[in-house]
């Protein structure tokens, strides 16, 4: 390709077809951004691979295994959704509300246990019960260890919708380790068939 000047005479004028003379006429519509680069296929690579697409980050009722706040061991937990009575919060702390179902989750991992507690819950509310029993346990098992699972149902009971309220359990129940759980009930709508 020759490379084109222009003349010191500006009177000159310059002919188009001149300027373009040797410059070929691109054949695609597509930029040509090089070569794609190849990655290297390792077994560890595609079995991560196949393993991230199967099993994506789950959510499990709009519940995240990820803790917002961490409790202690020994803290007293107590929450209840606007418009429960003092006086309905009082009976269930001082466990005069009888317990109908039980759930314990010692052994259990954080992922494990938020899908057991989510479909315990729903069952629960299921089966009409009004007041549950969530064994979490303490989390003594090492010291110095935070209580990871305890603070993990601390957040999902406050964001699951049957929950109406809940408190840490009487001693001869679990204590701080465990949870009293008052569930708001589904209305049974019955039809006469007759």
């Amino acid at each position: 390709m020759t490379e084109f000047t222009p003349s010191q005479n500006d009177d000159e004028e310059i002919d188009f077809k001149t300027l373009m003379k040797g410059v070929k006429r691109i054949e695609t519509r597509q930029a040509d951004l090089g070569r794609k680069p190849r990655l290297k296929k390792s077994p560890e690579l595609a079995y991560r691979r196949q393993v991230a697409e199967q099993e994506p980050e789950r959510f499990i009722d709009g519940l995240s295994a990820d803790v917002s706040e961490l409790v202690e061991s020994e803290d007293e937990l107590l929450f209840a959704v606007p418009g429960i009575q003092i006086k309905r919060l009082k009976r269930l702390r001082q466990g005069h509300i009888p317990w109908e179902q039980g759930l314990d989750l010692h052994g259990y991992t954080v992922e494990s246990a938020r899908d057991e507690v989510s479909r315990f819950i729903r069952d629960a509310q299921r089966q009409q019960a009004r007041c549950v029993l969530i064994v979490h346990g303490k989390a003594f098992s090492q010291p110095g260890q935070s209580a990871v699972l305890k603070s993990c149902i601390n957040d999902w009971l406050r964001q699951m919708h049957a929950v109406l309220a809940f408190s840490s359990a009487q001693p001869k129940d679990g204590g701080t380790g465990a949870v009293y759980v008052l569930l708001k009930t589904e209305k049974v709508t019955r039809f006469n068939l007759t």
